[in-house]
């Protein structure tokens, strides 16, 4: 006897693992907690009725059930699942220390007093770290947001409340010479994901997920994690070299020493050291990005040619080029200068 067909809103969700092989998770609704053991096992059943009976003792005209909602809605459901887990994370702590407060304070009445203890958590979580109390902030505010469209709230008092952490790396772009130095001194197979990120413009985790399936040869076909947008990236003569040279250890493109899967955590560690080892620590994996963008620029692509190989929307592209990079790209400036060297020797010729 199926057990599965008697619970209602069971969500079911296939994955597939490195080895190409299939397995499926099994959530009480979706984007509901994830069920232990298998279908029919009674650790199963146990824990959807654990999942359920949670669900209806969420007081009502609390923030309980508006954050409960969320939970439950297909907003969250279609998000990545690593966003996924990181909002789950900052939610429990919502939950723990605004989960029982009244409805009553969402009132445009007393919007002033709520908005005045949500800034003070979010300056108490400040104290370790501004970049996850802005994340937790955003969080709460979308949480708010969901509940006011609903008509479960009268008002987000999270609505323009500005950020606490501001990054400046205008500057941070991986230069040629960093690249020739941690080709140089660091560990073998970190270089193909050197080259993959700067080659390819795509995150960390959308690279390590990478199989060999996704190359043919000349393009690598991949769907962002983090978007869901299905990019074809034409394959540069340096990669394809390293990539068809490669010895293919398993379904996977990027492995670690061991030749075993990398974890995000695992993978961050061994880049940290690597760039320590070889004095490349003024920039992070992530600048890769950035600096791929900033590559295609100053080898003369367009903003809609840039945005068709990396995956980033128009106005990404631009912002990037325009507030982080380019400003500071001393090659632009003298492209700019050549350019105009070349008008005025054209006009000149015309006037003589």
């Amino acid at each position: 006897m199926d057990l599965t067909v008697k619970m209602k809103g069971l969500h079911r969700v296939r994955a597939k693992l490195a080895d190409g092989t299939e397995k499926f998770y099994f959530y009480a609704w979706r984007g509901g907690p994830k069920l232990e053991g298998k279908p029919g096992e009674p650790k199963f059943l146990a824990s959807y009725n654990a999942a359920i009976a949670s669900l209806k003792a969420t007081p009502k005209g609390r923030f309980h059930s508006v954050i409960s909602g969320y939970k439950a809605s297909g907003e969250f459901g279609k998000l990545a699942p690593r966003t996924k887990s990181d909002y789950l994370k900052h939610i429990k702590v919502i939950e723990a220390k605004f989960g029982t407060m009244p409805l009553s304070g969402f009132s445009e009445r007393n919007r002033a007093v709520t908005r005045g203890l949500f800034k003070a958590w979010r300056d108490e979580l400040a104290q370790r770290s501004e970049r996850q109390a802005d994340y937790a902030w955003s969080i709460l505010g979308r949480i708010c947001s969901w509940g006011m469209d609903r008509g479960l709230v009268d008002t987000n008092p999270c609505e323009r409340g500005g950020r606490l952490y501001e990054a400046d790396r205008t500057d941070k772009i991986w230069t040629d010479a960093d690249e020739e130095r941690f080709r140089e001194k660091a560990p073998s197979h970190l270089h193909l994901a050197l080259l993959l990120a700067l080659w390819t413009g795509q995150r960390q985790g959308d690279l390590l997920r990478l199989t060999w399936t996704n190359y043919d040869g000349e393009f690598i076909r991949l769907r962002q994690g983090k978007t869901g947008k299905r990019v074809t990236i034409p394959v540069g003569e340096p990669l394809k070299k390293a990539l068809d040279a490669e010895r293919r250890r398993g379904a996977l493109i990027l492995l670690n020493s061991d030749g075993d899967r990398w974890t995000e955590d695992g993978f961050r560690s061994s880049w940290g050291k690597a760039c320590k080892k070889t004095g490349v620590e003024e920039v992070t994996f992530h600048d890769l990005r950035g600096s791929a963008v900033t590559r295609l620029a100053i080898a003369g692509a367009e903003v809609p040619e840039i945005a068709t190989f990396t995956g980033h929307s128009l106005k990404d592209v631009q912002e990037i080029l325009d507030a982080h990079y380019l400003s500071r790209d001393v090659k632009l400036a003298k492209r700019a200068v050549e350019k105009l060297e070349q008008r005025h020797k054209q006009v000149s010729n015309k006037g003589a």
